[in-house]
C-alpha cells in the first residue's frame, strides 16, 4: 500500500513523494508544499553510539544495537555502520558477535547497519595520532585474526581503519580489496596514521579508499608540509571522511578541506560517542573513563581540554556543515547521503528518486525538529 510525504528538496522544490516498502514510486511537483524539508534518509559511516548506548561496551545488553537504530531515527538517520574501536581479541570478537546477533534477531538492524566498522586495532601507537585508543591493545594488521572477526560478524564488516606505515599494512589492503585472494571488497580506510605521502600513495594503490576523520587522530603538532593531510588531500582515490561537530574542525579549516579534496569527494560522518545526545554534566564511561559532556554539546575528558569523541548526530552535523561550515544544504546533504552510500556500494540509498528505497526524512527548515522518518518504506516514526 503506497503512502506519501510531501515538502520541499534541498533546492527548495515543492514535491510529493508516493512510496510503499518497494521504494519511492513517484515524485511529482507541488506548488504549495508545507515549509518542510523532504530528504533521503541520512547515512553515518562512523559513530560508536548515541544516547547513553554504546557500541564498545561488551558488558551491555544484547539488544542495545537496536535500540540505538531506532533512536536514530529521531535523528533522521536511517543508516549507520556501528564503530567498534581497538581492543583484545577476546573484547572485539565479542563485540562483533553481538553485532551480529542483533542484525539476525531484528530486521530493522539488518536493514539500518547493513555493515561494521572497524576503526582499529590497527593503526599508529605514536602519541597523537592513536587518539583515545588504547596503546596496550594496538598492533600490525594480523590476517588471520581479522579473518576470524569477519567470520564471528557474518561476512558484516565492511569499514576497517587502520594505519599504512604498520608492518604488513600495504598487502593486508590489497588481500582485502581485491578478489579472488580472499578479499571481499571491504572499505580500506587511512586513520590515526603518521603515514608519509609515499605509504598513503601506497595505500591507495593497493585499494585503499577512504580517510577517518581527516584532520583528527593527529598529534597536536606536526610538519608544515611533511605530514599525512597533504597526501590524502591530492590522492583522487581517497573520500575524506570528516567530523561536522564543530569541535573537531574549525570551520575554516572545515572550509578548507572540503574546497581542497573536492564536496563530491567528502562524506560527513559524526563519530559520535556513546554520550552524544546527553545532558551536559560529568559521566563515567568503559571506553573513555570520566568524561563532561560541556553545554555547547562536545565531550572532554574531565578536568582537560582534550576531546573524547564527538558529541553530535549526524543532524547536528549536517546542521554545522551548513551553517559555521559554509557549505551549501544541497551540497552537504550529498556528503551525508549520495556519497557514502555509493562509496559502500548502497546505490539504492541515499537518494530522492523514483526507484531508490524509500528511505525518508520529513523536517523543518533549520534542521533542527525531525518531523517524520520512512526507513525502507515503512514509517517509523511521526511528531505530533
Amino acid at each position: 500500500m503506497s503512502e506519501v510525504l510531501e515538502g520541499r528538496t534541498a533546492a527548495g522544490r515543492g514535491v510529493r513523494v508516493r512510496y510503499s516498502a518497494d521504494g519511492i514510486e513517484e515524485i511529482s511537483e507541488l506548488s504549495s508544499a508545507p515549509d518542510l524539508l523532504l530528504i533521503p534518509g541520512l547515512i553515518d559511516l562512523q559513530l560508536n553510539g548515541y544516547g547513553g548506548l554504546d557500541v564498545n561496551d561488551p558488558d551491555r545488553p544484547a539488544g542495545e544495537l537496536s535500540e540505538l537504530i531506532r533512536v536514530l531515527w529521531r535523528q533522521g538517520v536511517t543508516t549507520v555502520f556501528p564503530t567498534i574501536i581497538s581492543a583484545d581479541d577476546a573484547t572485539t570478537t565479542a563485540l562483533i558477535t553481538r553485532a551480529a546477533a542483533a542484525r539476525v534477531a531484528d530486521p530493522d538492524v539488518a536493514y539500518g547497519a547493513p555493515g561494521l566498522h572497524l576503526e582499529g586495532p590497527y593503526i599508529s601507537s605514536a602519541e597523537g595520532a592513536r587518539g583515545a585508543h588504547d596503546p596496550a591493545v594496538i598492533r600490525d594488521p594480523d590476517l588471520a585474526e581479522f579473518t576470524r572477526w569477519q567470520a564471528a560478524a557474518e561476512g558484516a564488516i565492511s569499514i576497517i581503519t587502520l594505519a599504512p606505515e604498520r608492518q604488513g599494512a600495504i598487502e593486508f589492503t590489497q588481500h582485502l580489496t581485491s578478489p579472488p585472494g580472499g578479499g571481499r571488497g571491504l572499505v580500506v580506510s587511512v586513520g590515526h596514521s603518521l603515514a608519509s605521502g609515499v605509504e598513503v600513495r601506497a595505500f591507495a594503490a593497493a585499494g585503499g579508499r577512504l580517510c577517518t576523520h581527516l584532520g583528527n587522530g593527529l598529534p597536536a603538532r606536526i610538519d608544515r608540509h611533511r605530514n599525512p593531510i597533504w597526501p590524502q588531500l591530492v590522492e583522487d582515490g581517497l573520500t575524506a571522511g570528516l567530523i561536522a561537530d564543530g569541535h573537531h574542525l574549525p570551520a575554516d579549516t572545515f572550509a578548507a578541506l572540503v574546497r581542497a579534496k573536492g564536496a563530491g569527494r567528502c562524506v560527513l560522518t559524526s563519530d559520535a560517542a556513546a554520550l552524544a545526545g546527553c545532558a551536559p554534566g560529568d559521566y563515567k564511561t568503559a571506553v573513555g573513563g570520566a568524561v563532561t559532556v560541556t553545554p555547547d554539546g562536545g565531550l572532554r575528558l574531565q578536568g582537560t581540554p582534550y576531546l573524547a569523541g564527538s558529541g553530535a548526530s549526524l543532524l547536528d552535523c549536517l546542521r554545522w556543515a551548513t551553517g559555521p561550515g559554509g557549505l551549501p544544504l544541497e551540497t552537504a546533504l550529498s556528503m551525508a547521503t549520495t556519497i557514502p552510500a555509493d562509496l559502500l556500494g548502497l546505490t539504492d540509498r541515499g537518494r530522492l528518486e523514483v526507484g531508490a528505497r524509500a528511505d525518508l526524512v520529513l523536517l523543518s527548515p533549520a534542521l533542527d525538529k525531525v518531523v517524520s522518518t520512512v526507513v525502507n518504506g515503512n514509517r517509523k516514526l511521526t511528531e505530533p
